[in-house]
């Protein structure tokens, strides 16, 4: 597979073993990692800071033997690479100390087949916890020049900050405790244009730094919208008086990505695949990062061959929407809370006290009444005052009608059964539509019908109509114009159908006991269906959701790779792919991703006019700033895409 192709880079972080001031044995050790990471088809490696030396040297830092076995071995790992030839080896960021003119710089050069592309000089030095950078260092802020000669070429040096520019993405390097600045280098060079930052650090362990230290490295990356590629100093640095444990972290927007063991007795590498596109969507939608040019800045160009791994080095989750387990439990409980929360703040600024829901003993309805209750519980209102309002049709099964009437005598509402049949016969014969013609219009007057007695009856008790339908639905334009699709206040408008389901089940397992618990659970258990078509002859559910539209964990998918990243087809596919991978074949998702597209983009008429509904996540398709869609759009581009 071509990652490269789809938007995605593969890097690495690596804390080789080494001994203090044997240049020769830690360069080799680097080409063992190197060879490693080559067979891993890694681009970008990370080693960390002063690693051709090791960072605790001390005063040998100031011996010019040192010095020059240091530069001997940039030279040598430099010729290395251009042995194996542009396409077989990485771009590999290495630590030493450099002199340049008068001073001694600690420095991060950039080294590939094309040579010494680069280097960087460390800017802030840190003095304590036993290190002493500025006895040995100058901080890179005093350097005046931009280039540096080293074996014979001129190589570019900038103290300002440097951008390595690759055909897949642009990084920036900062070093070791410039990340624990106020404003570190990496800030000012994403806003020049970084994607990826690389850290070569040398940190030493103290009780509580790592959680500490790891969370600086998540942070800066959600802040800057990048990448933070991590590798500090581990075993055969000097434990004089300090220990060095070889951490290495790659965290992607926020996300730690891969984590190295740490006090590791070997040389220790970690790999992961960003997602530069992700990375590019998020600041495009920022608006905060605009490139200023600068005297001091200097640029890079550097060569990377595409690379077509087997697997990939990240997981996707087949499930965005679903909060993963650890944090389950205090993520739905929010959920809930903020549903409940602005179904509250409504009522109160109506002044109404009095509810209206339909109840079809389905998913969508059982947790909108589930809200409801909540809500009526936190504003010490009596749960009689929901109008719980059930409305059998022609395709009403005897499960869903039972559990409907179940859930509600649990819940304690007040209870009202309205039969629509002969009502929708009626207004069959005053359109003159055959009744045994069971087509749209047969079911979106059903639809209309119990819309239509919902609003009525809330007019008539001074009650709130409080809408069912879920985000997923309203993607795919599975409900009735002014039907389902309308109602007075939406709970459940931000939340995805693989949400709804979690969450019911969620407040089954630890909301609720006994006898609400089954009704719960038996709710879960039935297929989706609108239940607009004649039963089946043993009294069995016949229009199933997902026969029709697909799987909605799918296209659940689907929409969040649109809405949240703007994806491609095809992205979205080859995406798709590795997250589903054993469950559907390519030609099953590209079959269900198609129809997506196409009721996508043909629906977006019903979401253009939906009734207020709290978000509750990061995409939403509310049309008042979440998502702003002309009707009238043509799919043709996206599902020729698909077909190419």
């Amino acid at each position: 597979m071509e990652i490269n192709r789809y938007g995605f880079l593969r890097v690495g972080a690596a804390s080789p073993k080494l001994k203090v001031a044997n240049c020769g044995y830690n360069v080799a050790e680097i080409k063992k990692v190197i060879e490693r990471a080559r067979q891993e088809k890694v681009q970008v490696l990370c080693f960390p800071e002063l690693c051709l030396t090791a960072a605790s040297c001390g005063d040998l830092f100031f011996q010019r033997g040192l010095q020059e076995k240091a530069l001997e071995g940039l030279s040598d790992l430099s010729l290395f690479l251009k042995r194996g030839g542009s396409d077989t080896f990485p771009i590999a960021l290495v630590g030493l100390p450099l002199r340049i003119q008068d001073n001694l710089y600690s420095v991060a050069a950039a080294v590939s087949a094309e040579g010494i592309l680069g280097v960087v000089p460390k800017r802030f030095l840190s003095n304590h916890n036993g290190i002493h950078e500025t006895r040995w260092f100058t901080s890179g802020d005093q350097l005046d020049c931009h280039t540096v000669e080293i074996a014979g070429e001129g190589v570019p040096v900038s103290p300002g900050g440097m951008i390595f520019r690759t055909p897949f993405a642009h990084f920036g390097v900062e070093i070791g405790k410039e990340l624990w600045e106020p404003i570190p280098p990496s800030s000012g060079l994403t806003m020049q244009g970084a994607e990826l930052i690389f850290n070569l650090a040398a940190s030493n362990e103290l009780v509580g730094r790592h959680d500490y230290r790891k969370a600086l490295v998540k942070q800066q990356s959600a802040r800057c919208h990048a990448a933070y590629i991590y590798a500090s100093a581990g075993f055969g640095e000097s434990t004089t008086d300090l220990v060095f444990s070889g951490d290495c972290l790659i965290a992607e927007n926020g996300i730690l990505l891969a984590e190295s063991p740490r006090f590791s007795l070997d040389s220790e590498l970690i790999i992961a695949d960003i997602d530069v596109d992700a990375l590019r969507h998020d600041r495009l939608n920022s608006h905060h990062f605009t490139t200023e040019t600068t005297d001091y800045l200097i640029e890079v160009d550097c060569f990377l061959d595409t690379i077509s791994p087997a697997t990939m080095w990240r997981s996707f989750n087949p499930h965005p929407f679903i909060p993963p387990v650890e944090k389950r439990d205090a993520r739905l409980s929010e959920l809930f809370a903020i549903q409940t929360h602005g179904l509250a703040k409504r009522l109160v600024h109506t002044n109404i006290q009095q509810a209206v829901i339909g109840i079809s003993g389905g998913l969508d309805s059982t947790l909108a009444l589930l809200v409801v209750a909540n809500t009526f519980n936190r504003l010490g209102l009596p749960r009689e005052n929901i109008h719980g309002i059930t409305m059998p049709g022609f395709g009403t099964t005897q499960r869903t009608f039972n559990n409907g009437m179940a859930l509600m005598r649990e819940v304690g509402v007040t209870i009202k059964e309205i039969p629509i049949n002969d009502a929708v016969s009626q207004h069959f014969k005053d359109i003159g539509h055959d009744g045994n013609n069971h087509d749209v219009t047969y079911e979106n007057s059903q639809a209309r019908e119990r819309t239509q007695i919902l609003m009525d009856y809330a007019n008539r008790v001074g009650g709130l109509v409080i809408g069912t339908g879920n985000m997923s639905e309203l993607a795919l334009g599975w409900t009735t114009y002014n039907g389902d699709h309308m109602s007075m206040y939406a709970v459940n408008t931000g939340v995805p159908k693989t949400l709804v389901a979690t969450l019911v089940r969620w407040i089954a397992d630890h909301r609720v006991e006994g006898n609400t618990r089954g009704v719960l659970n038996d709710i879960l258990d039935t297929p989706f269906s609108p239940e607009l078509l004649p039963a089946k002859g043993d009294g069995t559910i016949a229009q199933e959701t997902e026969q029709f539209v697909g799987p909605y964990e799918l296209h659940d998918f689907f929409l969040h790779r649109v809405l949240r990243y703007g994806d491609t087809p095809k992205r979205i596919r080859f995406i798709a792919e590795q997250a589903f991978a054993g469950k559907y074949n390519p030609e099953e998702i590209k079959k269900w991703l198609k129809l997506f597209y196409q009721r996508f983009f043909a629906q977006q008429f019903k979401r253009s006019c939906l009734p207020d509904g709290p978000k509750v996540g990061s995409v939403n398709l509310s049309p008042r700033g979440n998502w702003c869609m002309p009707s009238d759009a043509s799919p043709s581009d996206w599902l020729k895409e698909l077909e190419n």
